[in-house]
């Protein structure tokens, strides 16, 4: 977990989300139930955070949803999911998280799809 929490650099507590998001926190609670985001428990109090790259100008990066949906169907779980999105890739160049922040979104999910054979 901690190489998780390192790999990712700067997380956002939920209600940091709703915040940067200017919405109620119960809506942050529905984006995770609808796996919009995700979140892992880190730090020494155990807090529900998510990568604070999963937003963009004020709102959840468009394409993470569906990228967060090809993965799970992959059978990668949230934190596996995390540590893929945020593993630099040469051939990229950069993470699948900077390419999807970039609008490349049909070239990561072919990848993501790729995981699952």
């Amino acid at each position: 977990m901690k190489e998780t929490v390192e790999l990712v650099g700067q997380w956002l507590t939920l209600p940091d989300v709703a915040e940067e998001l200017d919405v109620d926190i119960r809506r942050v609670h529905r984006l995770l139930d609808e796996r919009a985001i995700v979140s892992l428990r880190i730090g020494p109090r155990n807090v529900r955070s998510i990568p604070a790259d999963f937003l963009q100008d004020g709102v959840v990066v468009e394409s993470l949803k569906g990228t967060l949906s090809v993965l799970l169907d992959s059978g990668y779980s949230d934190e596996e999911s995390i540590v893929w999105l945020f593993t630099d890739d040469e051939s990229l160049p950069g993470t699948p998280m900077n390419a999807l922040r970039t609008g490349r979104k049909t070239e990561i999910r072919r990848r993501a799809q790729a995981l699952g054979w």
